[in-house]
């Protein structure tokens, strides 16, 4: 097939962080990029914290200015910079038009078909006549969030059952915060029952206040309504609801389930998946975002390469694959453990030794893939973990009997 028939050289499927990313560094390399995103933005959107490791992505496609001028409110520590997402989406997804991309905000794509030449999507604009059309590229980017189009189709997701947990959430105003530089600080408290509360400040108004529960623990609030089960879990959590005490909440509540989940392939011939389309976890360490958008860059880079050899088959993205699980394998390690009374142990202890901490503060920025004198730090914390499980060397405390300053996140 000749090269006038494609509408674009690539197809991205999703203008969140990680369609956004891919699309914007594609059209900064001269591709023909079209950008499908069923929403109109800006869009609420859950996941309010960058990494520090999100400054490298964002520098890459050119956005890293218009984020800096957009004042988000910063978190002064080693870790988060929260943002309103609907307003960082909105940035992003403006910034890829300026780019040079083909953005088309409420049109979705129902189905990706493959040949040997190219890919053909069918499309549906939502305020438009009901009738689908095409769209023909040389390989598709798909960074379509949990929906997953391409995950679907190839029954590509492999659930997590160990991270089955329920997150019930709300924005509320009038939540005290410390003064000075630190007031951006996001807080992390945890419950006996292996829950925990995230305290994340969004502007200089409101404060996004949700608990995430294990299963088993969620089933204790079975009965109740998803207001009841936010209201019942701070009342029960005497650090939180001592913050919330004079707090007002100004959005509903909102609720998500089985967020954390893989994939068996990231990659394949003429298709790439790209951030919450590829695999999520649970967003305890704020890796959501920056998962998103290191992957959807990587995506690009992977195609750019690809379309640059005339190599857009599976082998060619081998090394994109191989880094998308290598990341999510890195994070879920600790993820997983944090829901573990042996890891939060350690985690929480009062004072734990200051470079085995720094290692672990410089993994939760968001570089997975550390110095080898990192690496080794933290492997020594993972073996304590599995050590303190077996013998119990740094004495066990609930989480109710902590001082404040040992639940709240490390910063």
């Amino acid at each position: 097939m000749s090269k006038q028939a494609f509408d674009s050289d690539v197809l991205v499927i999703g203008g969140g962080p990680a369609g956004s990313a891919a699309a914007a560094f594609l059209a900064r390399a001269g591709r023909g990029v079209v950008l499908l995103e069923r929403d109109r933005f800006p869009r609420f959107h859950i996941g309010e914290s960058l990494l520090a490791s999100t400054n490298d992505v964002l520098r890459a496609i050119g956005a890293d200015e218009a984020v800096r001028r957009a004042g988000f409110t910063q978190k002064w520590g080693a870790t988060f910079m929260p943002v309103p997402r609907a307003a960082f989406d909105d940035l992003l997804l403006r910034h890829a038009a300026a780019s040079g991309a083909d953005l088309r905000e409420g049109h979705r794509a129902i189905d990706v078909a493959f040949d040997a030449d190219g890919v053909t999507a069918t499309v549906r604009a939502s305020d438009a006549a009901p009738a689908a059309y095409s769209l023909r590229a040389r390989v598709v980017i798909d960074a379509s969030g949990r929906g997953a189009l391409l995950g679907r189709k190839f029954d590509l997701r492999v659930e997590e059952p160990r991270l089955a947990n329920v997150a019930v959430f709300a924005h509320y105003s009038g939540v005290p915060r410390p003064a000075g530089r630190r007031a951006g600080d996001i807080r992390i408290v945890a419950r006996d029952d292996l829950g925990w509360f995230w305290l994340i400040p969004i502007s200089p108004e409101l404060m996004s206040v949700g608990v995430v529960l294990p299963r088993a623990a969620f089933r204790a609030f079975a009965a109740l309504d998803h207001e009841e089960v936010l209201a019942r879990a701070i009342a029960e959590t005497p650090v939180v609801a001592e913050l919330l005490a004079a707090a007002r909440r100004e959005w509903p509540v909102r609720v998500e389930r089985d967020f954390s989940f893989g994939s068996r392939a990231y990659a394949g011939d003429r298709w790439l998946l790209a951030g919450d389309a590829g695999s999520f976890l649970d967003p305890v360490f704020s890796t959501g975002v920056a998962i998103a958008l290191e992957s959807g860059l990587e995506a690009a880079q992977a195609v750019e390469e690809g379309i640059a050899r005339g190599d857009l088959s599976a082998r060619s993205f081998r090394r994109f694959s191989r880094r998308q699980r290598q990341r999510y394998l890195s994070f879920r390690r600790f993820v997983i453990g944090f829901y573990t009374p042996e890891f939060r142990d350690l985690f929480f202890d009062d004072d734990p030794p200051e470079r085995m901490y720094r290692a672990l503060a410089t993994v939760f920025a968001g570089y997975w893939r550390p110095s080898i004198v990192t690496r080794v730090w933290v492997a020594l914390f993972l073996a304590l973990a599995r050590l303190q499980k077996r013998i119990g060397f740094v004495p066990r405390r609930e989480a109710a009997q902590r001082e404040p300053g040992s639940v709240y996140s490390k910063t």
